[in-house]
């Protein structure tokens, strides 16, 4: 058993460390205002999400010959899977806590529910994540941007600016340096949470399989 612990122990070191890379590879949203750039020029050590401790980090070379477009898009692809990790704790910590909608009162928490989830709910979630995702789009551009409509040219700033003209929040008041600033802080956020939800369903896994107390951090755990 203490062999099995210290094979998955290190298999969350390796797992912990890809999320981490891929996470960073994205590493910058474009800036308000977007520039064509040439992967032979561009500079993406200065791009938002560049920031210490880890500075610019691209150990698997996706930006070797990568452009602003692609640089763009991978940054897109950062800050949704952070938005959607920040969901996942919240809703981890929340069920844990014995939070249950009126009816659900015997639904487990983590891995467990999922086979407990009745199917008529399951299409009921599907039907959401689909009304979710057709929602959280750029509504100036044909679904999942794949080209220009007939709204006009899109307000948005970057990718993931989802407000459409309708949601604001007071962001258009905000000086450039207040909005690089909160940017920052959703990505920051995101990135800690792809972390956490990863060490959340590491642990709820390894500890039913035994553990070693003397493992880092997981051993104190329990």
């Amino acid at each position: 058993v203490t062999t099995t612990i210290h094979l998955l122990y290190n298999m969350m070191k390796l797992a912990l460390f890809a999320a981490l890379a891929g996470s960073a590879a994205a590493f910058a949203p474009s800036p308000v205002a977007q520039t064509k750039t040439t992967a032979l020029s561009a500079d993406f050590s200065k791009e938002l999400g560049a920031q210490m401790p880890l500075g610019f980090l691209d150990p698997l070379g996706f930006m070797a010959d990568a452009d602003q477009d692609e640089f763009d898009r991978l940054r897109w692809v950062e800050l949704k899977h952070g938005r959607v990790a920040m969901l996942a704790v919240t809703g981890y910590l929340v069920t844990y806590a014995g939070v249950r909608f009126p009816g659900a009162e015997d639904i487990p928490s983590g891995f467990a529910a999922l086979d407990a989830i009745p199917g008529m709910v399951w299409a009921q979630m599907i039907a959401t994540w689909t009304m979710m995702e057709a929602a959280n789009q750029d509504q100036y551009k044909a679904p999942w941007g794949m080209n220009q409509n007939g709204m006009g040219d899109s307000p948005a700033e970057f990718k993931g600016d989802f407000r459409n003209g309708f949601l604001d929040f007071g962001w258009d008041k905000f000086s450039d340096d207040a909005k690089m600033r909160k940017r920052a802080i959703e990505l920051n956020n995101g990135r800690a949470a792809q972390m956490g939800i990863l060490g959340l369903m590491v642990h709820e896994e390894i500890v039913p399989l035994g553990y070693d107390a003397d493992l880092p951090i997981i051993g104190h755990l329990v």
